[in-house]
């Protein structure tokens, strides 16, 4: 197929255009380096290594013999390049990760928040109408996230793939409707992807627009069976209060002697998904799109839930890092149940990777690998919920030295 990812050089989008390749897509990736110009502004990089976009796709030609094709494009601001584009290429599949993913950055400051809200819901309604404007009729498979469903849904019930049926009461009986499963956005990131799903449903019923919402959680990991080839195309290992992924974070804290960094009591319950699943997942919401007509398909991409305590008792155990809990910086419950549906993935395929895997080790070899360019005094996560939320500020002195 030929496949145009979009937002194709981050921490998703890269191994994803890799395994894509790999696997005989024709695949271009668009980007404007927006990810590469917050590493800037935040002045914390990757822990590993991360080459310019055009030596990353030089290396995987030299490696593969295939080529990926590139175009820097800002989908949120240069509508008429994007309608371009889209009419030069004839993209049979779109990959949709082309937003700002960090709920903690998206509440960092008013221009954080603004610059979220103003790239992600643009950029989203950008590509919707270009795809009416230029009649391609393109699977589109956008990358969500569980956040849109809130953590406040508990007990035992599961969270459902994007809809609920209920019942309405009316003086002639109840009515059976199929409903979006209600929002409940904990981040301005997260209220931005509930913005997705409804400009979604409104362009697959009035435009017929074929399209995969993934509900994904968080992902884990850095390698995938491509991004080893060649360390000129590692992924992003990504530590810092902002970016950085609970368990990554917890392996990089470990490996540099600092400790692992729990918020509140830790009893938040996530979900989770490891890189190479993601990339996998991507395939197959592409190849099984539904059909012109139909309702957006909601995935829940997710394969495992695990507390945040639990996860940070595993790595200690593992490693021998001590624990520190921090103030919450976000307005949540202190703990949450989490049942989650992914009937259909399992369905199509998909053979999950798990934690019990063995590749927390491989994880932690990354980290030790590259522990000399972490610096320790971006660990610490400042963005706060609301004014006049207690921080970690006043315990960040008190926290042991790393020894790297």
């Amino acid at each position: 197929m030929r496949v145009l990812v979009l937002g194709g050089d981050g921490f998703c989008g890269w191994p994803t255009s890799l395994y894509l390749s790999d696997r005989g897509h024709d695949v271009t990736i668009l980007d404007n380096l927006s990810r590469r110009n917050i590493d800037n502004e935040l002045e914390v990089q990757s822990l590993t290594p991360i080459r310019p976009v055009g030596e990353r796709l030089r290396a995987w030609h030299e490696v593969s013999g295939k080529q990926i094709g590139f175009v820097n494009l800002d989908l949120a601001a240069e509508y008429d390049r994007l309608v371009r584009v889209l009419e030069d290429l004839r993209p049979e599949a779109i990959v949709h990760f082309a937003e700002q993913r960090a709920a903690p950055y998206s509440m960092r400051s008013v221009p954080a928040k603004r610059y979220t809200v103003d790239n992600n819901v643009r950029a989203t309604h950008n590509l919707l109408v270009a795809l009416v404007e230029t009649g391609i009729d393109a699977a589109l498979a956008h990358l969500g996230t569980m956040g849109v469903y809130g953590y406040g849904w508990s007990g035992s019930a599961p969270i459902p793939e994007g809809y609920l049926t209920v019942k309405v009461p009316t003086p002639d009986g109840d009515l059976e409707r199929e409903i979006l499963h209600p929002a409940n956005p904990g981040s301005v990131y997260h209220m931005t992807k509930t913005l997705d799903q409804l400009m979604f449903a409104f362009y697959a019923k009035n435009d017929g627009l074929r399209i995969t919402d993934l509900h994904q959680g968080i992902v884990w990991g850095t390698q995938t069976d491509q991004t080893v080839r060649d360390e000129r195309l590692i992924n992003r290992f990504d530590y810092d209060g902002d970016y950085g992924t609970v368990l990554n974070r917890f392996l990089m804290q470990a490996a540099i002697g600092h400790p692992l960094t729990v918020h509140g009591s830790g009893g938040q319950t996530r979900a989770f998904i490891h890189i190479r699943d993601t990339a996998r997942c991507i395939e197959i919401a592409i190849t099984n799109p539904p059909l012109a007509g139909s309702a957006v398909m909601v995935l829940n991409q997710i394969t495992e839930t695990h507390r945040v305590a639990d996860l940070a008792k595993m790595v200690s155990e593992i490693t021998g890092a001590e624990i520190a809990n921090l103030p919450n910086p976000r307005r949540e419950a202190d703990e949450n149940d989490l049942v989650v549906r992914n009937d259909q993935f399992l369905a199509l395929g998909l053979n999950p990777t798990t934690l019990s895997n063995g590749l927390l080790e491989e994880v932690t070899e990354v980290a030790g690998k590259y522990k000399h360019r972490a610096d320790p005094t971006k660990i610490i996560a400042r963005s706060v919920w609301r004014k006049g939320m207690e921080t970690a500020e006043d315990l960040i002195t008190e926290l042991p030295a790393a020894d790297n």
